[in-house]
């Protein structure tokens, strides 16, 4: 059973019958020869006590895909990359909130992908498979969603899910979810793009996305399964007469600028309601009518009183400060602080032999600027394990690197890895984006040379109906009870990244062009703060990060520079302390603390693959005496012959009276003849 659905040039395929039939729906989506199979199956029972849908979306990339074999020395596939912690967080976003708010059956959503034709990315196929799966599987959900990618060609036109290359080239890389009536996700990256031309990108999706929805809408009443039937939610007994008592006491206890004080007051509210109750189903129902209440007097406050909780103005920004040069010796720093939000950015600069190597599915291979998030308990004042990055902070920070990675200067103006490491010191709302400004601070402190200074707020919406707020950097508890998380960053003159998450079925683009606009003057106002701090990048960077010079050979020249098994480039590093790294193409970098070190072996490469000429001078090692001179090595796999004639003035009897094996002269070419032989003479010091 066969669905084609048209995307610009190419159709997008999908099937469902033939594979994972066991599944609760299974469906192959195919676009170019990028084939992922979606499967998405529930729990047989709820999962006991659950207060929130227990969805887990995964994302198997298979090598294979890609006719490549794991690198490592466990040639199987293990933790998931980072490329596929993104997609699977790209895909659960727009379907979350898709669900009814009383269903608590576990829901698994896996994405294999079986090829990869490394053209066509293939996250958005993975989006719209799991939509289908959903869509003709049992469970019920009140999708289905479509999603496109969007770029731009080269006279501005659009283009609907381009290719790796079409992406290389455009300006704007924009992935948009939604149903047939509105937006419910997006995602993007773009190279300093003007608010309403990502309205319009976003209105060109918005009609694709939708007639995807409808056609799987369709297609799923033919061949899907009847849906599950969800139990109506009892009514909580209590709610009633906890309102009336209660409701008016909440709204206050919220209106704070102080989080703890706030979450103090609430728990004192919460323990005066559980006073007395004892049997464990009362206390549940408390609890539960508890949280109705904390929504109902926060929508109450910002639609009726139009009041924040923390008593700002819609637009305006908490009390910001950034400092730079925080940390001794580190390469470059950043401490942003937005009301309770903190974050400290770290930079470290390395030569380019640190990139990051990849090994995934995609053709992208290795990354030069890293940015990396984290997010320790102590910044909310909690206690937790250390287990490693999870999902959120890989997703955060990855947001953060796009958001920086346009104005990063290329590899031929900077030729070194980047890394950012930003450390969420406090958390109140809106670390990412303090991250993306930490960063900014770091960078221009560490004297990298940044095409513009780049700063993010997080945007948020209250709505009921055609009723709504849109609210500027919003702080947990706005996130946490709002219906929108829209993180915005660019510079002054445009977008640099975005990324859209909403709790409700959807939005229009008038909307969200009226939150690009606020969202505007806050990063502006952001922008001004930072510049106030450091208004430019140093103009050198740090006396401790490694200094890199660059020369190129011939490409014919690089063995002679690497020896046979790396011992002459190796030799070189040992002997001046520097790290050499070689590109395909010629280029050379040659990296050392030691500005005076990475000078001499920048020399002795530039020697060594010098063609010789007559008249060349060179220090070199005898190699070979013979009973008619001797050889001089002038540089690694050359010898130039000193006759005995020319070794000293007057006759010399014999080579080993003036020099020996090991010694190390002067010399001077006289000629090189038509078979590459060299002919030399003394050159006295």
């Amino acid at each position: 059973m066969r669905l084609e659905i048209p995307i610009g040039e190419r159709s997008l395929v999908l099937e469902t019958g033939k594979l994972a039939r066991q599944a609760g729906g299974a469906v192959t989506a195919r676009l170019g020869d990028t084939l992922v199979l979606s499967t998405a199956t529930r729990s047989q029972t709820p999962r006991e006590g659950a207060g929130f849908l227990p969805l887990s979306v995964d994302i198997e990339e298979r090598m294979s895909a890609a006719g490549k074999i794991p690198g490592g020395y466990i040639k199987r596939e293990g933790r998931p990359s980072e490329k596929a912690i993104l997609t699977a967080r790209l895909t659960d976003r727009p379907l979350r909130p898709l669900f009814p708010e009383n269903y608590f059956y576990e829901v698994q959503i896996i994405g294999t992908v079986f090829a990869a034709d490394q053209e066509t990315p293939y996250d958005t196929v993975s989006m719209v498979g799991a939509s289908a799966a959903l869509a003709i599987s049992d469970i019920p959900f009140r999708g289905p969603i479509g999603a496109v990618r969007v770029g731009r060609g080269p006279d501005g036109e659009f283009i609907l899910n381009p290719t790796y290359d079409q992406i290389a080239e455009s300006d704007l890389d924009l992935v948009v979810a939604g149903t047939r009536e509105a937006i419910t996700m997006v995602e993007a990256g773009a190279n300093e793009v003007p608010e309403g031309l990502i309205v319009e990108a976003m209105e060109f999706a918005q009609q694709n996305v939708a007639a995807q929805a409808e056609a799987i809408e369709r297609w799923a009443a033919e061949v899907g399964k009847e849906k599950q039937a969800v139990p109506e939610e009892e009514p909580n007994p209590l709610l009633g007469e906890l309102r009336e008592r209660y409701l008016g006491r909440v709204k206050d206890a919220i209106v704070t600028t102080d989080r703890r004080a706030r979450n103090r007051e609430l728990d004192e509210l919460l323990e005066e309601m559980l006073a007395g109750r004892e049997d464990e189903e009362e206390v549940l129902r408390v609890q539960e009518a508890f949280g109705t209440l904390k929504k109902e007097a926060f929508r109450k406050l910002y639609l009726e009183d139009r009041k924040r909780t923390d008593l700002r103005a819609f637009d305006e920004i908490r009390p910001t400060t950034a400092e730079v040069g925080v940390l001794p010796r580190v390469h470059g720093t950043g401490l942003f602080t937005r009301g309770e939000t903190q974050v400290l950015s770290s930079l470290a600069l390395a030569d380019l032999g640190l990139v990051q190597r990849l090994d995934t599915a995609e053709p992208i291979t290795e990354k030069r600027y890293l940015h990396h998030y984290n997010f320790p308990p102590y910044s909310t004042g909690e206690t937790a394990f250390l287990r490693g990055p999870k999902r959120r902070e890989i997703g955060h920070g990855a947001l953060a690197e796009r958001a920086l990675l346009p104005v990063i200067p290329s590899e031929e103006e900077f030729p070194y890895a980047i890394r950012i490491i930003s450390e969420v010191l406090e958390s109140n709302g809106s670390s990412s984006m303090a991250s993306v400004c930490g960063s900014t601070l770091a960078l221009m402190d560490g004297g990298v040379g940044i095409k513009a200074p780049v700063a993010g707020v997080a945007m948020g919406l209250v709505k009921e109906g055609d009723d709504y707020v849109i609210l500027t950097d919003i702080q947990g508890l706005e996130d946490h009870l709002g219906d929108m998380d829209f993180k915005v960053a660019g510079t002054r003159e445009g977008i640099t990244a975005l990324q859209m998450d909403m709790k409700i079925t959807g939005v229009s683009s008038g909307l969200l062009s009226e939150a690009l606009k606020q969202a505007r003057r806050g990063r502006l106002e952001i922008l001004d703060i930072m510049l106030k701090t450091i208004p430019e990048p140093r103009p050198e960077i740090s006396r401790y990060a490694p200094r890199v010079e660059s020369l190129r050979i011939d490409t014919d020249k690089i063995g002679l520079l690497i020896g046979p098994g790396g011992k002459t480039i190796n030799a070189i590093q040992d002997e001046y302390g520097v790290s050499i790294t070689v590109e395909n193409d010629g280029t050379v970098f040659v990296a050392g603390v030691n500005a005076e070190a990475v000078e001499q072996a920048l020399s002795v490469i530039r020697g060594m693959v010098k063609d010789i000429e007559a008249g060349d001078i060179f220090t070199g090692r005898v190699v070979k005496t013979t009973n008619f001179g001797a050889f001089v090595e002038l540089k690694p796999g050359k010898d130039g012959l000193l006759h005995i004639s020319r070794l000293a003035p007057g006759r010399v009897e014999r080579v080993e009276d003036v020099v020996k094996t090991g010694d190390v002269i002067k010399v001077r070419v006289l000629d090189v003849d038509s078979q590459d032989r060299i002919s030399l003479e003394r050159v006295e010091d």
